[in-house]
């Protein structure tokens, strides 16, 4: 089974689709990472992508190695894997939203909010999970820029303005 030195999910298989072994997939970001040629890990070995739809719910993928719906099947709730190196660069302003979490989150004034937990996918945007802050309850704020007007994954912070 291979190993990947920095894994970065792009993308969740949620299911068959059809008859044969399509998967539709749930990209973790833009998808763009999901397009014919490249080889990410599922399920422990390499798939190379022979063919990609986008969809209004997702993308529909065809693997190598995968033809048959039963193959499909198998691979429900497995993570598409991507070797770091292996990513295009991000634009300006763009994140992995994997690099995100274990960030400081800080007030516009300076102060401690807490950690980003984890993120979760809804069909507006991403939403950070932030926690630790004196409470106890967690805050979900929406990865915009209203709520997240800077991102600085060299001091490893980011200045959130929770929703009201």
């Amino acid at each position: 089974m291979e190993r990947l030195a920095d894994p970065v999910v792009i993308g969740v298989v949620v299911g068959p689709h059809g008859k044969r072994g399509t998967i539709k997939v749930r990209a973790t970001g833009s998808g763009r990472h999901l397009r014919e040629g490249v080889e990410p890990l599922v399920a422990g070995r390499r798939r190379r992508i022979m063919q990609v739809r986008e969809t209004p719910k997702g993308f529909l993928v065809e693997l190598e190695g995968a033809e048959e719906r039963s193959a499909a099947i198998a691979l429900k709730g497995e993570d598409l894997v991507l070797d770091r190196r292996e990513l295009d660069a991000p634009e300006e302003g763009e994140y992995y939203v994997g690099d995100l979490v274990g960030l400081s989150a800080v007030s516009e004034s300076g102060d401690e909010v807490g950690k980003v937990q984890e993120t979760f996918e809804t069909l507006a945007h991403e939403v950070l999970v932030v926690g630790g802050g004196g409470e106890g309850t967690a805050l979900y704020i929406p990865f915009t820029l209203e709520h997240v007007p800077e991102v600085d994954l060299a001091t490893r912070r980011l200045v959130v303005r929770p929703p009201q």
